[in-house]
């Protein structure tokens, strides 16, 4: 019998299917849950290099610039917290990769994707006071713990403060469903 996920029937990849549900998405085509998918990856694939530029900067000992770099990006993500629809990320997304390819457009993030870029905010804003104070071992901390859930989202396809929100919410069984290596 084949499974039926949050992205439709007999999906190639379980993580895929794993990783929306986490994000908070309804169920979709296979096919459309893909594209989603690849969209929904645009801005991290945006991020996670200025994060390792600023990660870099503050290593070589430019602590203001690298500063500088992590307030920007926390404050961009608090942007997309607090006002999703207005997302940077996902209206370039929209207007120079989705409407040129004919694609899906990325709709405002929910709950779960909110609370995640919140989250990587907060440790943003954390990392750019720790170097401006001089508080370099905090910094470096802020700075792991970012590299550490990036690259588990873009090579793992798990989103740690997806997988916190639903923690937070009591629904340890769910958040444990939607871990990339379980299967339903």
């Amino acid at each position: 019998m084949t499974k039926v996920g949050v992205c439709g029937v007999a999906m190639a990849s379980p993580t895929v299917t794993n990783f929306m549900k986490q994000q908070g998405f309804p169920e979709e085509p296979p096919d459309a849950c893909n594209m989603h998918f690849a969209g929904l990856y645009f801005q991290p694939r945006i991020v996670f290099p200025l994060i390792l530029v600023g990660i870099t900067l503050g290593w070589l000992g430019l602590h203001r610039v690298a500063s500088l770099i992590f307030l920007g990006l926390a404050a961009v993500l608090s942007w997309n917290t607090i006002l999703p629809r207005f997302n940077p990320f996902e209206l370039a997304y929209n207007r120079f990769v989705a409407t040129r390819r004919g694609l899906p457009l990325l709709v405002p993030a929910p709950g779960p994707r909110r609370f995640a870029q919140g989250m990587a905010a907060t440790l943003l804003l954390g990392a750019a006071i720790a170097h401006l104070v001089g508080a370099t071992p905090v910094a470096a901390v802020l700075e792991a713990l970012l590299a550490v859930a990036f690259v588990a989202l873009l090579f793992g396809r798990f989103c740690l403060g997806a997988y916190i929100y639903h923690l937070l919410r009591g629904h340890v069984a769910f958040a444990n469903a939607t871990l990339p290596w379980a299967r339903r």
